[in-house]
């Protein structure tokens, strides 16, 4: 462990994500010896100035196991059953361990109807931001017990990188129950090297990221890339390390933390760019031509009707949408100025020809370019 490293750092927010496999140690039972340590590795990083919020998975392992294992059948009934019943046994076990150490925990719920919404995304992140400034963990989960497929985020990886945004964290630690990202995997390929740094998420990596390790969680490597990916485009920097190693929390401040390293982009979203890249889900795509791929990659410009080529999906006024080269590459997230309806009629048009067409514009740009944020690297 860097001592020293850790010192000498600024106070910063760090988001810890624990993952099913972390909390109960493989096994079908919530591991408390192990909960304690990392509540203490959390304790200490509050008592040298930073803050802390926890993104916690395990409701269901621990709801399964609090009723004894019972034989349910595999449904979203089921599931939010023992979610019902786990979560508040979950947050009554972090609320015993932190206790020890003389911290209040606060209990978060979300979905992500939670996040689309822009007054509801402030809303939370005060409370996230209210709960630290008072010196409480906030701990987060996603809310099974009432979420749908339609409004679920899915995973906590990227729940995760959503809640570093909603608390402007400077990291996020995903904690798993491998080391880090590998050359391959390691648990098939004995050649496989741990890869302590990366720049560039790019489609090498996304190959190398497999699928979920464990029959208790819903993510795995590739939800943890897509998390990296959102969080570092957010400016914040990401770890996936293993949640048994020894102060593996602790060492995540650090100028050599275990595992895998992800640096953030360098230049950092503002707030409402951070919403549109981390809230809604994309109600459509926006396909466009190469001259506009490059004016939005090379010049910065806003998208203009002359270079969209095709609409995907149905969208309001207001909608966020994808926005994708001929290949179906992603290209860039925003708000667009026109709905689906009104976007197919002007495909390909002269700004000045909107209002011949549709009888009215709301501006020359079908994205302008404060309301874009842009993916490709």
């Amino acid at each position: 462990m860097n001592q020293q490293g850790v010192n000498a750092a600024q106070s910063q927010t760090v988001v810890v994500k624990l993952g099913t496999s972390v909390l109960t140690g493989g096994t079908l039972a919530l591991n408390r010896a192990h909960m304690v340590e990392l509540a203490r590795q959390c304790a200490e990083l509050k008592k040298q100035g930073h803050s802390v919020v926890i993104v916690s998975s395990g409701a269901i392992a621990a709801g399964r196991e609090h009723l004894g294992y019972p034989a349910l059948p595999n449904s979203m009934a089921s599931k939010q059953l023992l979610a019902a019943v786990g979560q508040s046994q979950l947050i009554q076990t972090w609320e015993s361990l932190f206790a020890i150490y003389g911290i209040k925990i606060g209990q978060i719920l979300l979905t992500r109807a939670d996040l689309e919404d822009r007054e509801r995304f402030l809303n939370a992140r005060d409370t996230v931001n209210a709960l630290i400034e008072h010196g409480i963990i906030p701990i987060v989960n996603e809310n099974d017990a009432v979420a749908t497929n339609e409004i679920k985020v899915g995973d906590n990886d990227n729940l995760s990188a959503l809640v570093g945004i909603l608390c402007g964290a400077e990291k996020l630690l995903l904690l798993t129950d491998q080391k880090g990202l590998f050359t391959a995997d390691p648990r098939k390929d004995p050649n496989a090297e741990l890869i302590k740094e990366v720049r560039t998420i790019d489609d090498t990596l996304r190959k190398i990221a497999g699928g979920s390790g464990t029959t208790l969680g819903t993510g795995g490597m590739a939800t943890k890339l897509q998390a990296a990916d959102i969080a570092r485009r957010a400016g914040i920097e990401v770890i996936i390390a293993a949640g048994s190693a020894p102060d593996v929390i602790f060492d995540a401040l650090s100028s050599e933390p275990q595992g895998t390293r992800f640096l953030p982009c360098s230049e950092a979203l503002e707030n409402r760019k951070r919403w549109i890249l981390a809230g809604p889900a994309a109600a459509g795509d926006i396909v466009i031509d190469d001259g506009a791929v490059n004016a939005v990659i090379g010049k910065g410009s806003s998208l203009l009707a002359k270079g969209v080529t095709l609409v995907r999906g149905e969208f309001s006024r207001g909608g966020v949408v994808r926005v994708t080269d001929a290949h179906g590459k992603l290209i860039a997230r925003g708000i667009s100025s026109y709905s689906s309806q009104d976007l197919s009629k002007i495909i390909g048009k002269h700004s000045k020809d909107i209002v011949a067409i549709l009888g009215y514009d709301y501006g020359s740009e079908v994205i302008h370019r404060d309301d874009m944020v842009v993916i490709q690297e």
